[in-house]
């Protein structure tokens, strides 16, 4: 059996600087960059990677990226008022805020400049 070093997971955008902006600034995640990929922290030594695909890149339809808090409600107020929109999805039963909540953990999506899903998920 191989052995595997620390696996990760990765996905693609079409514009890496864009969509950097976006997760420091407005999302406040830790990035870095190497020969053109990025990583972002997930905490533990642990990182997703973003890879350019430019015209190329077709957004992913499901959640690539989860991020936990403890208070999903305050962080999609937090976020709208950074000029995140949040995704309302036909037969979901969200809230006026796109929280989804009572079917398991509470939740909302939205979209990052490249059109990947993201949650805002308890923890």
């Amino acid at each position: 059996m191989p052995d595997f070093h620390r696996p990760f997971s990765g996905f693609s955008v079409d514009n890496t600087e864009r969509v950097r902006s976006f997760y420091t600034e407005v999302l406040g995640l830790t990035v870095t960059e190497g020969n053109g990929i990025l990583h972002i922290d997930l905490g533990d030594d642990h990182s997703v990677i973003v890879y350019p695909k430019g015209d190329a890149h077709v957004p992913a339809t499901f959640t690539v990226l989860n991020l936990p808090t403890d208070d999903v409600s305050a962080a999609v107020r937090d976020l709208a008022d950074r000029g995140v929109e949040f995704e309302r999805y036909d037969g979901m039963p969200q809230d006026e805020e796109g929280v989804m909540k009572g079917h398991g953990p509470d939740i909302a999506w939205f979209k990052d400049p490249a059109g990947n899903v993201f949650s805002v998920i308890a923890s």
